[in-house]
This record gives C-alpha cells, sequence and structure tokens, in this order.
C-alpha cells in the first residue's frame, strides 16, 4: 500500500516536471520492492531528465537484467547511451 502511494506521488511529480522529487519518491519504492521494473524506468526518465545518464543506465541494466525484454528500458538506455555519447564530445571539445 504504501508502495503505491509513494509510485503516485513519484508519477505526480514528473507530471509537474519536479524530477528531482520524483527520484526521491521511486528510490523509496526501490527500497520497499527490488522487482517492480516499472519503477526502475520511471526513475530511469527521471534521470534522463536531470541529464544523469549513468544513472538512467544503470536503472534500465537492472530492469532488463529480470525482464530482458522490456521496450521502455531498451529505449531509455538508448537515450542514454546518446547523452553519454554526447557529453564525451563536449568534454573532449569536437
Amino acid at each position: 500500500e504504501k508502495f503505491k502511494t509513494l509510485k503516485n506521488e513519484g508519477n505526480d511529480f514528473v507530471k509537474k516536471g519536479k524530477y528531482e522529487e520524483a527520484v526521491n519518491k521511486y528510490s523509496e519504492c526501490i527500497k520497499l520492492n527490488t522487482k517492480e521494473c516499472t519503477i526502475y524506468t520511471n526513475r530511469a526518465l527521471c534521470y534522463l531528465k536531470l541529464y544523469k545518464y549513468e544513472e538512467a543506465k544503470q536503472d534500465c541494466d537492472h530492469v532488463l537484467q529480470i525482464e530482458d525484454s522490456n521496450i521502455k528500458a531498451f529505449y531509455r538506455r538508448a537515450l542514454a547511451y546518446k547523452g553519454l555519447q554526447v557529453r564525451k564530445k563536449t568534454v573532449a571539445g569536437i
């Protein structure tokens, strides 16, 4: 029950564009249930919005270990990789 409440609060924060707050709610959810893939993909979305590509990639990797055909995880991991590539080029000054 607490899990569902936290997840809904996280979703509400996402709708409002408050990604940092949403990450906190989803992280609390994960402490209660580590097997729920949706929480990881939702948190990955928030990390992408916050330009935290490495964290987003890790959440997607975790989901794909549990559920190897999760489309959202594949898509968001691809976005994370793309973000990491852009960041490398920016750092390298290209």
